[in-house]
């Protein structure tokens, strides 16, 4: 049995079938059906059911890809760890969508990187389903995601919710919609938008709230900070959670602010993501306890 067999079936049942498998993994079908029917045979049972049509995961795959996830953690792990003995300077790799850098990824990295000197932190802005797999295929350390109460997080991947708050409309200090204590779907409808491009969460959010009636004129754009720069250049208003707008150098600058939604929403939580291990690296540990006592405080 290798490695990348196990990598290889589970790839197939996170991407649905042997061919986006394949492209994800630069496998040509033929190679990768060949080392999973090299696994088949050596355990006895059937992990693709093959058709015409293609190859799906059987019941039994499914069945063992709980324990194959913790195998290939465990490597992972172990080769963090040899990594760890191999060199002095530990890097942690940070995937964040970022709606919370300013206020609360910064000051983390600052304090973690003051007291860890040998320790480096990188820090990379991605959209969260590319966030969660990075950290299942150990590309990643720790992730920080948004999502919603009920949204789908793997099993495999431990989370801690460090904000909690509600979807808010961000706007410039001279806008008219400071005047409402209350901003109305209708009154974002009137005027140009900035909206988060799909991947993100406030776009499936502005999905929801606008329906088939959008602003006449959309700004689409990739992650909170870029939509913040571009309603301080009054390109129009957005919607972040208020956890991304409050606390924000443009916010303190007295550039941009937040005022609630009068439609009803639901609440967000920003989530510290990483994958399961039975002993956490040093450093992986180190980062998370600066950033959760942050968020706490």
């Amino acid at each position: 049995m290798r490695i990348e067999q196990l990598e290889y079936l589970t790839a197939v049942i996170r991407h649905g079938s042997l061919r986006r498998a394949g492209e994800h993994l630069h496998l040509s079908q033929s190679a990768l059906s060949e080392a999973i029917s090299g696994l088949e045979r050596e355990l006895g049972v059937p992990l693709l059911e093959r058709h015409r049509s293609g190859a799906r995961v059987s019941r039994e795959g499914r069945d063992l890809l709980p324990l194959m996830a913790e195998i290939l953690a465990g490597v992972a792990q172990l080769k963090a760890a040899a990594q760890d003995h191999a060199r002095t300077n530990r890097a942690i790799r940070v995937g964040t969508v970022n709606a919370g850098t300013s206020a609360l990824l910064v000051p983390a990295v600052r304090e973690f990187s003051a007291g860890h000197p040998s320790t480096t932190v990188d820090v990379a802005t991605m959209l969260q389903a590319d966030i969660q797999e990075s950290l299942l295929e150990g590309r990643l350390d720790v992730g920080l995601v948004n999502a919603f109460p009920g949204d789908d997080i793997p099993a495999t991947l431990s989370q801690t919710v460090l904000l909690h708050g509600v979807p808010a409309v961000c706007c410039r200090t001279d806008d008219p919609l400071t005047a409402l204590d209350r901003v109305r779907v209708d009154d974002l409808r009137a005027r140009p938008f900035v909206a988060m491009r799909p991947g993100y969460l406030m776009h499936r959010l502005a999905q929801r709230l606008f329906g088939e009636s959008p602003p006449p004129e959309t700004f689409s754009t990739d992650g909170a900070e870029m939509g913040k720069v571009l309603v301080a250049m009054g390109m129009g208003p957005t919607i972040l959670p208020d956890y991304s707008i409050v606390g924000d150098p443009l916010e303190q600058a007295g550039v941009i602010t937040a005022r609630p939604l009068a439609e009803e929403v639901p609440p967000v939580m920003m989530l510290l993501l990483r994958r399961r291990f039975d002993r956490v690296p040093p450093a992986v540990a180190g980062f998370e306890e600066t950033i959760i006592r942050l968020a706490a405080s």
